[in-house]
């Protein structure tokens, strides 16, 4: 797999070929601890959530990634939680693969995602665009953010 260069810093990420008989590579997540398989969505959300961490400052035992989700009675799978320290949800991210568009479509899945877990923001990337926004309660609307901003000063 060729690995596109994305607009988040470089990490040093432990990769491994998975197991014979298999081409794929692996990727070691920090948060889930095992390694996954490194398709082109994963390669995006492993970089956002090395960037929170060590970028942004986001708690790793705050942050949880690839679980389930109660959406209008249907289960379905957010990226990345991170909880506020009275365990809140506090920023939901969905991440898509670099060749993916961060569209109005996209906007209204992570929107749609956060009407039940009612996170305050929620960032969407693909890798190249990185779009934050924050929840208006007053105007029961989202402003977008210049950048995704320190865990302190959420």
């Amino acid at each position: 797999m060729d690995l596109p260069r994305l607009h988040f810093p470089e990490y040093n990420f432990k990769l491994q070929r998975a197991s014979s008989g298999q081409q794929s590579l692996k990727i070691f997540d920090i948060i889930r601890r095992k390694y996954v398989v490194l398709s082109p969505e994963e390669w995006v959300r492993q970089h956002l959530i090395h960037f929170l961490l060590n970028d942004r400052k986001f708690p790793k035992a705050l942050t949880g990634v690839e679980r389930k989700v109660m959406v209008n009675r249907m289960a379905r799978r957010f990226d990345v939680l991170v909880y506020s320290r009275n365990l809140k949800p506090l920023l939901l991210a969905e991440c898509k693969a670099p060749e993916v568009r961060v569209s109005q479509e996209v906007f209204d899945q992570a929107a749609r995602y956060n009407l039940s877990l009612e996170a305050r923001y929620f960032v969407l990337t693909n890798g190249f665009d990185t779009y934050c926004c924050t929840r208006d309660e007053e105007n029961k609307a989202y402003r977008y953010l210049e950048e995704v901003p320190l865990y302190e000063n959420l």
